[in-house]
C-alpha cells in the first residue's frame, strides 16, 4: 500500500512538472528579462523541494517493503535491492531526475547567453548582420529546447514516403494509361489522373507497418452519357445517375458512334458495345460494387504490360467498394494500395467516393461524400505555408499511434489539426513548439467533448482558404457536428470522456519513454 502511494505521488509530480513544462517553454522575445529568470528560477527551486520531498518518501515505502519482504521470505540484500530496481517507480523517478537535469542546465546556458550578448556591441552593420542570420538559423534548435528534446526523444518510424509514394503513383498512372488505350471505343467511365490521399501522401504515416497508400481515381461519363448527382444532404449521401444524352450531330460530324436515344436496338447490339447503363449500373444508377469488381478483373489483366510488374508480385486483395493491391518484391518488401473511385461535385474539390461506409447496410448505388481531395490540398497549401521545421506533421504522426485501438478516428484527429492550423499563427508550428501544441490538440478535443460538438472543418466554416474549392452551399450549409452522437447518447460521451484521459495518459508515456 506504501509502495502504492509512492507510486500514485510520482505520477502527480510528473503530471505537474509537464503542466509546468506546457506552461512555461514559450519564451517571449529572444532574450530572458530578469523577472522571467527569476520566476523560472523560483520554479526551479520548488521542483526541486517536491523531488526531495518524493524521493524520500519513496525511498521509505521501499524500505517498508523491503523489511515485509524479508520477514516473509528471509531473501538476501542483494535480491530485495534487485526487485527494488525493478520498479517501475524507480525508473520514471530517474527519468523526471533527467528531465529536470536538462531543464536546468538549459535555463543555466540561456542565462549565460544573455548576460554576455548585453555586454557585446557590434563594430559594423555587417557583423549585426552575420549575427541575425546567425540567431535566424539557430532560432529552431536554441529557443524552447524542451520542445526539440521531446521530440528528438520520440522514436519516429523510418519510411521512404516520398520514394514510395512516387512509385505508387508511376504505377497507377500506367494502370490509367492502358486503360484508356484499351477502352477508348467502350462505354465504361472515363479515368481520370489518380490523386494521392491520406497520412502517406501528406508526409507521415503512425508506424512504418501501417502504411496503406491511398488514392481517389476521378469518372467522368463516357461518350453519350451524362452524370447527375442526387443526393440528401443532411445524411450527404449521394447517388450518380446515369443518363443517356443524344450525340446524332457528333455522328454526322466523326461518324465515330451511333447515338443511343436514336438508333434502333438492334443495330446497337450489331454495330455497337453496351452503354455503361447495361454494364455497371444498377437502375440507371452507377453500381460501386460493379465499378470496383470491373476495374479490379481489368487490374489483373492489364498487369502483365505495366512496367512494375518486372520488379513485383500483384495480389488483388478482396474489396467490395475499391481495388486493393498487395505488390511484393524480390527481397519481401511489400506495399499496400488501395485506390477509390470518386465522381466530382462540379469543378470543386469535393467529390462522391466508393468509400465503404460505417452503416450496417448501405445500397451499392450509394456513394458518400467525400472530403479526402480538398484534405490533401489543405495539408499541401499549408506545407507551402508553414516554416521549413514546421513539426504539424510530426503532431499528426505522434497522435496517430497513441490513437490505436481507442474510438477516436484519424478524421477527428485531422479535423482538430486543421480547426488549430487555421487558427494558430503558423510561425507557432515549429519543433521548438512541439510541446505547446500537442498540449493544444488535446485541450481542443477535450474542449470538444465537453461541449459534446466537433464542427465539420469545410461545411459552414467561412475560413477555409481559398485555395480549396468548395461547392457554392458549403459555406451557406450548417455547420455539421461530428460528434452528434454523443448528445444523442451520453453513455457514449461518458466512455468518450474515459478514453480522452486514457489518450492523456498514454500521451505522457510517449513522452517519457519516446514510444
Amino acid at each position: 500500500r506504501a509502495v502504492s502511494a509512492q507510486a500514485m505521488a510520482v505520477i502527480q509530480f510528473f503530471t505537474l512538472l509537464v503542466q509546468s513544462i506546457l506552461w512555461n517553454a514559450q519564451m517571449v522575445g529572444d532574450e530572458l528579462d530578469e523577472a522571467t529568470r527569476e520566476r523560472m528560477q523560483q520554479r526551479k527551486e520548488y521542483l526541486s523541494r517536491v523531488m526531495t520531498r518524493l524521493l524520500q518518501e519513496l525511498e521509505q515505502g521501499t524500505q517498508q517493503l523491503a523489511q515485509r519482504t524479508q520477514e516473509q521470505s528471509g531473501f538476501a540484500w542483494g535480491a530485495l535491492l534487485f526487485a527494488a530496481l525493478r520498479q517501475w517507480q524507480f525508473w520514471a523517478v530517474a527519468g523526471v531526475l533527467l528531465l529536470l537535469f536538462a531543464l536546468c542546465c538549459r535555463l543555466r546556458k540561456r542565462s549565460h547567453e544573455v548576460d554576455s550578448s548585453s555586454d557585446e556591441e557590434s563594430s559594423s552593420s555587417d557583423r549585426e548582420q552575420v549575427e541575425e542570420e546567425a540567431e535566424e538559423d539557430d532560432d529552431s534548435d536554441s529557443d524552447n529546447d524542451l520542445g526539440r528534446l521531446f521530440a528528438e526523444h520520440i522514436q519516429w518510424p523510418v519510411q521512404n514516403l516520398a520514394r514510395d509514394c512516387q512509385v505508387v503513383k508511376d504505377l497507377i498512372d500506367n494502370f490509367i494509361l492502358v486503360f484508356r488505350q484499351l477502352l477508348s471505343n467502350s462505354f465504361f467511365p472515363v479515368l481520370e489522373p489518380a490523386i494521392g490521399l491520406g497520412s502517406a501522401f501528406e508526409g507521415w504515416s503512425p508506424r512504418e507497418e501501417d502504411i496503406i497508400y491511398r488514392l481517389l481515381v476521378p469518372l467522368k461519363p463516357p461518350r453519350g452519357h451524362a452524370f447527375h448527382l442526387e443526393g440528401e444532404t443532411p445524411a450527404r449521401n449521394f447517388c450518380v445517375h446515369v443518363e443517356l444524352v443524344c450525340t446524332c450531330r457528333r455522328e454526322q460530324l466523326a461518324g465515330e458512334m451511333l447515338c443511343f436515344l436514336h438508333h434502333p436496338e438492334e443495330e446497337l447490339r450489331r454495330d455497337q458495345g453496351p452503354s455503361l447503363l447495361r454494364t455497371l449500373c444498377t437502375d440507371s444508377y452507377l453500381d460501386v460494387q460493379k465499378t470496383a469488381h470491373w476495374f479490379q478483373n481489368f487490374v489483373r489483366s492489364a498487369w502483365a504490360v505495366v512496367p512494375l510488374s518486372r520488379r513485383y508480385n500483384m495480389t488483388v486483395l478482396p474489396s467490395s467498394h475499391s481495388c486493393k493491391l498487395q505488390l511484393t518484391n524480390a527481397s519481401r518488401r511489400t506495399l499496400f494500395i488501395e485506390m477509390v473511385f470518386g465522381v466530382q461535385q462540379g469543378n470543386s474539390d469535393i467529390f462522391v467516393s466508393s468509400q465503404d461506409t460505417e452503416a450496417l447496410f448501405t445500397p451499392s448505388t450509394t456513394w458518400p461524400e467525400s472530403y479526402a481531395v480538398a484534405e490533401a490540398k489543405f495539408f499541401r497549401h499549408m506545407a507551402r505555408q508553414v516554416p521549413h521545421d514546421s513539426f504539424h506533421l510530426r503532431c499528426l504522426q505522434a497522435y496517430a499511434r497513441i490513437l490505436v485501438g481507442t474510438g477516436f478516428s484519424t478524421y477527428t484527429l485531422n479535423t482538430v489539426v486543421m480547426h488549430l492550423l487555421n487558427t494558430i499563427p503558423l510561425s507557432g508550428w515549429r519543433r521548438r513548439h512541439f510541446l505547446l501544441r500537442m498540449d493544444d490538440i488535446m485541450r481542443y478535443l477535450r474542449c470538444c467533448l465537453e461541449e459534446r460538438r466537433l464542427d465539420h472543418f469545410f461545411l459552414g466554416n467561412e475560413r477555409v482558404p481559398e485555395e480549396i474549392i468548395l461547392p457554392p452551399d458549403f459555406q451557406m450549409a450548417e455547420p455539421l457536428n461530428l460528434f452528434q452522437h454523443l448528445v444523442q447518447d451520453p453513455a457514449a460521451h461518458a466512455e468518450a470522456m474515459r478514453e480522452y484521459m486514457d489518450l492523456r495518459q498514454q500521451l505522457i508515456t510517449l513522452l517519457l519513454y519516446g514510444h
